[in-house]
C-alpha cells in the first residue's frame, strides 16, 4: 500500500462527500445549506487541487482539470453568498441560496468525475 496514494484518494473522495453534504437539502431553503460546510469542502478541494499538481500523466491531467473546475464552481458560489450576505445585504433568500447550491451542484459534477477517474485508474492497475 502506497501512503501517498492513500492520501490521494482520501482527499479526492472527502471533497466529494463534503460538497455532497451541502448540496443535499432543497435548492431553495438556507438552512439546510450550512455555510460551514460550504467553507470546508472549498478547503479540502483547495488541497486536492494541489496534491494533483504533481502527477504528469494524461489521467493526472484530466484530475487536475476536474478540480480546477471544482474550485471555480466552490468560489463562484462563495462569492454569491458573501455578495448577498455583505454587500447587497439581501440575505440567503430562496433565489441567492438556489445560485450557491446551483454552483456548488456543478462543483459535485466535477467531483463526481473525479472519483469515476479515481476508481478506473484504480481498477486498470496491475500488479
Amino acid at each position: 500500500m502506497n501512503i501517498e496514494k492513500v492520501v490521494f484518494g482520501f482527499f479526492i473522495l472527502l471533497a466529494f462527500t463534503l460538497n455532497f453534504g451541502f448540496v443535499m437539502g432543497e435548492i431553495d431553503v438556507p438552512h439546510q445549506h450550512d455555510v460551514f460546510e460550504l467553507f470546508f469542502a472549498m478547503v479540502v478541494s483547495f488541497i486536492a487541487t494541489v496534491i494533483k499538481f504533481g502527477d504528469r500523466t494524461q489521467v493526472g491531467a484530466l484530475h487536475l482539470a476536474t478540480s480546477l473546475v471544482a474550485d471555480l464552481q466552490l468560489i463562484a458560489a462563495a462569492l454569491v453568498w458573501g455578495n448577498a450576505m455583505y454587500v447587497t445585504q439581501v440575505g440567503m433568500t430562496p433565489g441567492v441560496t438556489s445560485m450557491v447550491v446551483s454552483f456548488s451542484a456543478g462543483a459535485l459534477a466535477a467531483n463526481v468525475v473525479s472519483v469515476v477517474l479515481l476508481i478506473g485508474e484504480t481498477l486498470q492497475h496491475r500488479r
